[in-house]
């Protein structure tokens, strides 16, 4: 791992753990949160009803959809700071310009970034009952994935326990 990305995450006051849908975001930021006693969010508890819908109907989300969700992200980081709680975010912040807004003036957030391979993906997004997300939107997402470049990669073919215990360890916890 990099020096610069391993000091970044000594210093961390709380998570943003990013990557596609079906990804694991929620399991692994539950977990994490879980283990550290931190505060879990999950970015799709704070899409308006419309977003839902669309991605409902299939209809991928574009950047005027996502700007209002991602300032309320935004929001809610600062606040969980400013009442001492330590954030884990679960959210796709698909692209560079999403990240810098969702972590804009705010200092000690680091980037977990959960990278798999699109069959492995699909896969589980198939499985899985109940979510607005359906399989067929997943190619729209990697294609507009940007990956990021300080960031701490977990690779999510690996077990739940394996990748927290991966960031516990890079984190020193």
């Amino acid at each position: 791992m990099n020096f610069f990305v391993y000091n970044y995450l000594m210093r961390s006051i709380g998570f943003l753990v990013m990557g596609v849908s079906g990804s694991g975001k929620t399991s692994l930021g539950v977990a994490l949160a879980y283990k550290l006693g931190w505060e879990f969010l999950d970015a799709d508890d704070f899409h308006p009803p419309e977003n839902i819908g669309k991605m409902a109907d299939g209809i991928p989300l574009d950047d005027s959809d996502r700007a209002p969700w991602l300032a309320s992200l935004h929001d809610q980081l600062l606040t969980s700071l400013k009442a001492d709680r330590h954030p884990v975010l679960a959210c796709s912040a698909l692209k560079e310009s999403y990240r810098a807004q969702l972590l804009d003036k705010i200092d000690g957030i680091a980037v977990i970034y959960l990278k798999g391979s699109y069959d492995l993906i699909l896969s589980r997004i198939s499985a899985r009952e109940g979510h607005y997300m359906k399989s067929d939107m997943l190619k729209s997402q990697f294609d507009i994935l940007e990956e990021p470049q300080s960031a701490f990669e977990v690779d999510v073919s690996k077990s739940l326990d394996e990748m927290v215990e991966s960031i516990l360890q890079t984190y020193a916890v």
